[in-house]
């Protein structure tokens, strides 16, 4: 049977064969697969490795065979920055699904995972990070297996775009008022000199820069306590922050209609910010 499915985009019919994009693609149909965004700096990596183990623990946790080791995974993502020549403040986007194969739930068997990856500039938004940013809350209505970077992202583009819609950066997800992370960050409170975070269960995604964080309170002797706070201690927080690979170090300054301390970015967020981009090796930073 020869199969003529029409493509709106194109208004017109075209034979499968001569798709740019297979339409039977597993990740296209079921969010079979994983990802990672890298950030980058000056044209290099930050937290490489990190990134790289996270995309393989993914991939083992949903059984996905990629076709590379870890070290011939590096060496093709570095490679690709040699042929961008990319010199600027950027970040990585890559995927991998199980592959393109007939419909069916079940995996297919002798199917190559595909995978995708590509650069984009992205510059640090210094407004935001001098200035910190809005958010609100959003009940989490995700799966239970969110430390896997899954391609099955569409409870988290709701909450973001539901902040969007109320002129914020983020959406604080909770269940059952104990807070988690944010639609694409994890995220902090500060009080009495602590700061709070949800553990690394399965619930949450296990942030490399959330990583990172861990070791600039060590070395800043900033208590780090892996505790869920409420809703009800947003109140009374010293101050709040996100982090990510595209936020940084991102001060909160407002929850809802609840202001955070005095509505700028607080003194350990500072400090957690510098020791950022110390890690990042960042020129003309913020901080300094």
């Amino acid at each position: 049977m020869t199969v003529y499915p029409i493509t709106l985009t194109e208004s017109k019919f075209m034979h499968k064969d001569l798709l740019k994009y297979p339409f039977e693609e597993r990740g296209l149909q079921f969010g079979d697969g994983i990802y990672e965004v890298i950030r980058i700096y000056q044209g290099s990596y930050y937290l490489f490795e990190e990134h790289v183990d996270r995309l393989f623990r993914s991939a083992d946790a949903i059984k996905l065979e990629l076709p590379y080791t870890k070290q011939e995974m590096k060496d093709l993502l570095l490679e690709l920055l040699t042929k961008n020549d990319m010199k600027t403040d950027g970040k990585l986007y890559i995927q991998a699904t199980r592959g393109s194969a007939p419909r069916d739930h079940a995996f297919p068997v002798g199917v190559k995972s595909n995978i995708y990856a590509y650069l984009n500039d992205l510059p640090r938004n210094l407004d935001h990070l001098t200035n910190g940013v809005k958010t609100i809350t959003q009940r989490d209505v995700r799966w239970e297996n969110c430390f896997i970077k899954s391609l099955n992202l569409l409870p988290n583009v709701l909450a973001k775009q539901e902040a969007k819609e109320n002129g914020c950066y983020e959406a604080i997800l909770h269940r059952e008022g104990k807070v988690t992370e944010c639609s694409s960050s994890n995220v902090y409170l500060v009080k009495d000199g602590k700061v709070y975070t949800h553990p690394t269960k399965n619930n949450i995604l296990h942030g490399c820069v959330r990583m990172a964080v861990e070791r600039f309170t060590t070395d800043l002797n900033i208590p780090l306590i892996e505790e869920a706070f409420t809703l009800d201690d947003i109140s009374s927080a010293d101050e709040m922050f996100l982090t990510s690979s595209t936020s940084e170090v991102l001060s909160v300054v407002q929850v809802d209609k609840t202001t955070i301390g005095n509505g700028r970015p607080g003194n350990i967020t500072k400090q957690l910010l510098a020791a950022y981009e110390k890690d990042a090796n960042i020129k003309n930073p913020i901080q300094a």
